[in-house]
């Protein structure tokens, strides 16, 4: 059976945009989180993950985010990770708001129906790495564990205080850095 690693896009491989809309629509604000292509890297030669890429883009399509920039921004992240020798085996990318509550955004798991109950993957030791709230619920949702890269910690304090009952059998380890994570799911693997 195989393990998964599902991974955020924005704030997890790349840098969260700035406010105030935190849309990632200039390539002057395209910046890759530290570490990530060395770690991710290792991950991906010497552990036995699939990655496969999970993101909400809020209004995709919409003149808040065109279709024609987002995907030139998203193709030069993927194309960047690529030349490194890392390939996701799937990006599921979901266009909607939090207030249409479709069950393909986080922390819904309708995009990635093709993994559950399929006896290839091995949902209970797989992991969705994430920045947001939303992604450690996926993760639950799943029944796989979370990474929380909380990078904001007052945020993150926050959020995982007011359900940390409900996440704290979810959270497998929190950080801000490539390289525990790599560590952490080493000793996993």
């Amino acid at each position: 059976m195989k393990n998964i690693l599902f991974i955020d896009r924005d704030g997890t491989i790349v840098k969260e945009a700035k406010a105030p809309d935190y849309v990632l629509d200039t390539f002057e604000e395209l910046e890759f989180y530290p570490e990530v292509f060395r770690y991710l890297g290792k991950i991906a030669r010497n552990l036995n993950y699939e990655l496969v890429m999970v993101t909400n883009q809020d209004g995709l399509g919409t003149k808040t985010l065109p279709t024609e920039t987002f995907w030139n921004i998203h193709n030069k992240i993927m194309k960047a990770f690529e030349n490194e020798g890392i390939v996701f085996t799937k990006v599921f990318i979901d266009d909607s708001y939090p207030e249409d509550k479709k069950p393909t955004r986080k922390p819904g798991i309708a995009m990635v129906t093709e993994y559950i109950d399929n006896p290839k993957y091995d949902l209970a030791n797989s992991f969705m790495i994430g920045d947001r709230l939303t992604d450690i619920e996926f993760a639950k949702n799943l029944g796989a564990k979370g990474i929380f890269i909380n990078n904001d910690e007052a945020l993150g304090a926050t959020e995982i205080n007011s359900k940390r009952e409900e996440l704290d059998q979810t959270i497998a380890l929190q950080t801000t850095s490539w390289k525990e994570i790599y560590r952490f799911l080493k000793k996993q693997n």
